[in-house]
């Protein structure tokens, strides 16, 4: 779920995100005809691969796509045990684009003043660098601002389309957060602060 600092009427909370494939794929298995938990025909293709995260360790990745119905999940898992975490980091330059994420289908991501991706039933798992969590959220506020009735939320979305590729080009600097009570996400970056993420019970 993706959250936008204005209202909108259509797409509210919603945000596509496309599983990554990493190059350094160590074990790959695919499952057929596996039963789909949403419509429940035996159409789903279970992907499981292992992989290893430089300065982060070995993951457990896994995608579930429908041919009948077309549901996808995706996710991501630490063969280590983690602790819950809380990494910050400021985008202040185009290099900062290429920095590795590990981001859970747990984990709560925050571009402050821009968008939340918050857990959730249509949550996904994947691993990208910054650049893939901004074009992400790009794509969402794109969506929402062609489909968007009232012209003051078109006029925030197009002005924080512009934030955003000004982040992108390195003209703006930005912060961004991941807290992820599993332990499972990262930004792999000396530039990045991690802390322990204090779990509500």
């Amino acid at each position: 779920n993706i959250n936008l600092p204005y209202r909108t009427t259509k797409y509210k909370n919603t945000l596509l995100l496309y599983f990554f494939m990493t190059e350094e794929m160590l074990k790959e298995e695919d499952f057929e005809h596996q039963p789909c938990p949403l419509c429940f025909q035996k159409t789903l293709i279970l992907t499981e691969r292992e992989t290893e995260v430089p300065y982060f360790g070995k993951v457990y990745l896994f995608s579930m796509t429908c041919n009948n119905c077309k549901y996808h999940k995706a996710d991501v898992e630490a063969l280590e045990q983690k602790e819950a975490a809380k990494y910050e980091f400021e985008i202040t330059n185009e290099e900062d684009m290429k920095v590795r994420v590990v981001k859970s289908s747990e984990a709560t991501v925050k571009l402050p003043h821009i968008a939340t991706i918050t857990p959730g039933p249509a949550s996904q798992g994947f691993v990208t660098n910054i650049e893939g969590i901004l074009n992400r959220v790009k794509y969402q506020i794109e969506a929402t601002k062609q489909t968007e009735e009232d012209k003051e939320d078109r006029i925030k979305a197009k002005n924080l389309l512009k934030k955003i590729m000004r982040i992108i080009c390195g003209q703006e600097k930005q912060k961004l957060i991941i807290e992820d009570p599993s332990g499972n996400s990262a930004i792999i970056s000396d530039k990045a602060v991690k802390s322990i993420l204090k779990v509500k019970t």
